[in-house]
């Protein structure tokens, strides 16, 4: 669950930020996407496993399945064939880092 709120905060946070620059929304927005941003950060403290880099690399691999839905909800883009593909490969590497038998 850490890894959908720490990756909804991330996607959103940039998301807010985008509107704000490129899209001309109010400054607010971009001041509510870096408390997202931040919030992101302080979200994934929060995570049991022990490596920062293990933590960060597997939030990489849902943060790429988060953002393909995102743009399929939020900027109604159909992720293709390969953006599935691409997607579950990620979801198999993060558990194969997470939950992979170690000494």
């Amino acid at each position: 669950m850490l890894f959908v709120l720490a990756g909804l905060a991330e996607i959103g946070g940039g998301y807010l930020i985008w509107l704000w620059l490129r899209e001309g929304k109010p400054y607010y927005w971009g001041v509510g996407g870096g408390i997202a941003l931040a919030l992101y950060g302080v979200i994934a403290t929060f995570q049991t496993f022990p490596s920062f880099g293990r933590v960060y690399a597997a939030y990489g691999g849902v943060f790429i399945v988060l953002s393909v839905l995102w743009g399929w909800g939020i900027d109604k883009k159909t992720p293709d064939l390969y953006d599935l593909v691409g997607a579950g490969i990620c979801i198999v590497g993060v558990s194969v880092m997470l939950f992979g038998p170690r000494q």
